[in-house]
């Protein structure tokens, strides 16, 4: 039965050798076929890897938020006939997570194909490691709205369950937005509510702090155009 593995990608450049077990590499070197949001971030980075493959001789679908599902169903549906492995890879981080990757697995899972999660970075699992906030109830929201009294409604009502179920509300932003976000975050929310801001993970200049909201507004950082995770608590 041919196999679907879920291949995770660097958050960050030039740190392959520090955050990517042996067996990324492994399964990138004997497969040929892979799904991913950006193909030409894909390809750079299977290049970067230095697996013996010859780039063009390799098969690429996009699969985005906008590829229909009857289109990676058919895709499926031919290299299950060809029996032939695949890979999903997303744009940065674990396929699956926040990321379109996700409807491949739900197909490959009705087809009857095998599906392999392969160790890697997560930027929400590590932030949340790193935040100090509980672990143990946790929700990840995503993208909140761009609207901003729909987004100040939204953190209202994310603080409002972080206080009454002591439950780690975890949500990201577009980069170049991230300023707009912070300053909504600390606009809205109430002076003693915890933050945790973690940005640009597992690279040189990484920053995880989490701090309240009232100490936060003494000195916010830069965010603009840097990946970064929210958690609120």
């Amino acid at each position: 039965m041919p196999t679907l593995y879920l291949i995770p990608t660097v958050l960050a450049d030039g740190t392959a050798e520090q955050v990517l077990p042996p067996q990324v590499r492994e399964v990138i070197a004997r497969t040929d076929v892979f799904f991913a949001e950006n193909i030409r971030t894909a390809r750079r980075f299977i290049s970067s890897l230095k697996v013996g493959k010859v780039i063009d001789e390799l098969t690429f679908y996009e699969l985005t938020k906008d590829t229909p599902e009857a289109e990676t169903r058919q895709q499926l549906q031919d290299l299950l006939k060809q029996n032939r492995d695949a890979g999903v890879m997303s744009e940065a981080g674990c396929p699956g997570v926040a990321d379109p990757g996700a409807v491949a697995v739900g197909i490959a899972h009705k087809l009857g194909m095998t599906v392999v999660p392969l160790v890697g970075p997560s930027s929400i699992l590590l932030a949340l490691m790193a935040s100090g906030m509980s672990g143990q109830s946790f929700v990840f929201h995503g993208y909140l709205p761009i609207d901003r009294q729909d987004r100040g409604r939204t953190l209202r009502h994310l603080e409002k369950e972080a206080r009454q179920r002591q439950q780690t509300q975890i949500f990201i932003e577009t980069p170049y937005r991230n300023n707009q976000l912070l300053s909504d975050i600390l606009n809205t929310c109430q002076p003693d509510s915890r933050l945790c801001i973690a940005c640009n993970l597992t690279a040189h200049d990484a920053l995880v702090r989490t701090l309240t909201v009232r100490e936060w507004k003494t000195s916010p950082p830069d965010l603009h155009k840097k990946p970064t995770v929210f958690l609120l608590l």
